[in-house]
């Protein structure tokens, strides 16, 4: 027992021994409906919502709370893991601080891209339960399959699950047209219909935005 409390309370495995108790509750909350599963989802993908970080990392087509808890779990394993085989068994002393937030930041990018491999297999759980889980489609690509009817309205099916049908409302400018590949970016609560825009624009908007920020950071360094 000795042993196991030291383990816990060693840095850097101390910064899970925090976040687990925490993930095991909100968890508990779920079961007991008493916590939304999509917590962090919002109606759309536009803002730097940690929803759409997500995104952008690859983690779609699940809730957020749901690829953080894997990101977490994974994270936390690669972390006990080295300080059981390595971490303990050295004298480092003040420099454990420094070496175990390099130590974190190494296991999360481990995690991130086997967390997305998980949350990927995943996926198509969450479109058959589509009724509760809407707004975790944002990012998803979709096939237009029909044309808009009159008021704008055409059915796609995602890319990776074709039996998963949604609709989509375009609007003057960004229609939908049969064939045509796009990203679902918007959820439209009283219609359960979807804005969209083409992949192509969705990809570049991306690189862009990524562009802004490295350039901020390296204005932010220089200055």
């Amino acid at each position: 027992m000795e042993f196991v409390m030291m383990v816990a309370l060693s840095f850097p495995v101390v910064v899970f021994s925090l976040l687990m108790p925490l993930l095991l509750l909100y968890w508990g909350l779920v079961a007991l409906r008493l916590a939304p599963l999509e917590l962090f989802e919002h109606d759309s993908l536009k803002g730097d919502y940690l929803a759409s970080s997500l995104v952008a990392l690859g983690f779609v087509g699940v809730p957020a709370s749901v690829s953080l808890s894997v990101l977490l779990v994974l994270a936390a394993a690669i972390t006990l893991l080295v300080e059981l085989l390595a971490l303990r068994w050295l004298e480092l002393g003040l420099f454990r601080v420094p070496l175990g937030v390099i130590v974190l930041w190494a296991a999360f990018a481990i995690a991130s891209p086997l967390a997305a491999t998980l949350c990927a297999a995943m996926r198509r759980w969450f479109h058959r339960h589509l009724q509760s889980h809407q707004r975790c489609l944002l990012g998803e690509r979709v096939e237009v399959r029909s044309a808009p009817d009159a008021e704008g309205v055409a059915s796609a099916t995602l890319l990776d699950d074709p039996r998963c049908e949604v609709r989509l409302h375009g609007k003057a400018g960004s229609m939908p047209r049969a064939g045509e590949r796009r990203v679902l970016v918007k959820y439209l609560v009283e219609e359960g219909a979807y804005r969209s825009v083409e992949d192509g624009e969705f990809r570049e908007a991306r690189a862009h935005l990524r562009r802004l920020r490295l350039g901020g950071r390296r204005s932010t360094t220089a200055a």
